[in-house]
C-alpha cells in the first residue's frame, strides 16, 4: 500500500518560482489499480518521482508499506517496481540480460534470477525477442523489457509512468492485460496517464491532478456521481475546469 500525504514541490525558473505539485494526497490499496489522470504538465509525473524517491519533496510524506520515504528510502525501493518516464534500455545486451543485470543489482541469486526472467518473457509474451540485442527494439519492445527488469526481484508495489505512451493497439491490450494480472496478484499498482480510455479501462480508482492539486479522487462512478455527469470523459473536463489536456 502507498499513502501519500500533502506533497509539494516547487521549482525555480527565470519567471520565478513554478508549483510543480500543491498539496497532493491520496491512498493506493493492495490487489487495486490506482491512476493519476490529468493534463500534461498537471504535475503527474513530479509526484510519481516523490514517490520512488528520485526527488524529495518540499513538504509531505510517502509511506510505502508503512515505511516512511524520507527516513528508509532504500528499504522503499525495495519494495517498488518502477517504470519511470525515461526507459531506455542497454542496446548491446539481450532483452532477457538487460532484465538479469537488474536482478543481480537487486542482490538475486542466479537461480531466482532465470526463474523469475522465464516468467515475466512468458507474462509479457517477449519468446521472440528474449534472445535478440535490443538495439532496434520498437517502442513496445523496449517498453516490455522496462517493465520486465523493474519486476524483477518481484515488488509488492508497482509504479507505471504512461506505460502505454507510443504502443499500438495490440501491445497496448496486452499490457492492459498484464496490469490487470498484476492487481489479480494483490500488488498495489499505480499508473498515470493523460488518456482517460487507459484510466477507465484498467483503474479501481481514480485519482485526477490538476495544476499540482488533486481535484477529485474516487471510482469512475463515484466520479460520475460528484459531477452530476453521465460519461467519465464529461466529468473529468468538469473536474478540471476545462478541456485541455484531453489530446486522446
Amino acid at each position: 500500500m502507498i499513502d501519500v500525504d500533502n506533497l509539494h514541490k516547487h521549482f525555480k525558473s527565470k519567471t520565478g518560482t513554478v508549483k510543480a505539485v500543491d498539496g497532493v494526497g491520496f491512498s493506493a490499496r493492495d490487489g487495486e489499480i490506482t491512476g493519476l489522470l490529468g493534463p500534461n504538465g498537471a504535475g503527474k509525473t513530479t509526484t510519481l518521482r516523490m514517490l520512488y524517491t528520485l526527488m524529495t519533496p518540499d513538504r509531505g510524506s510517502v509511506r510505502v508499506d508503512g515505511i516512511d520515504v524520507g527516513k528508509d528510502a532504500e528499504a522503499v525501493r525495495r519494495r517498488l517496481g518502477v517504470l519511470p518516464d525515461a526507459r531506455g534500455v542497454y542496446k548491446r545486451l539481450t532483452a532477457r540480460e538487460n532484465i538479469a543485470y537488474f536482478g543481480r543489482l537487486h542482490g538475486m541469486s542466479e537461480a531466482d534470477i532465470r526463474a523469475r526472467t522465464d516468467a515475466l518473457i512468458a507474462a509479457l509474451g517477449m519468446e521472440d525477442v528474449a534472445e535478440r540485442q535490443t538495439e532496434g527494439f520498437s517502442q513496445g519492445q523496449r517498453t516490455k523489457t522496462a517493465i520486465a527488469r523493474a519486476l524483477i526481484h518481484d515488488p509488492k508495489n508497482v509504479i507505471l509512468d504512461e506505460p502505454t505512451n507510443g504502443l499500438d493497439v495490440m501491445t497496448t491490450r496486452a499490457m492492459r492485460t498484464f496490469l490487470r494480472q498484476l492487481r489479480d496478484e494483490g500488488r498495489c499498482v499505480i499508473f498515470s496517464s493523460h488518456i482517460m480510455q487507459e484510466v477507465a479501462a484498467l483503474c479501481d480508482r481514480i485519482v485526477v491532478i490538476a495544476q499540482g492539486k488533486v481535484v477529485a479522487q474516487g471510482t469512475a462512478d463515484e466520479l460520475r456521481a460528484q459531477t452530476g455527469e453521465d460519461n467519465l470523459e464529461d466529468a473529468f473536463v468538469r473536474v478540471i475546469g476545462s478541456e485541455e489536456g484531453l489530446l486522446q
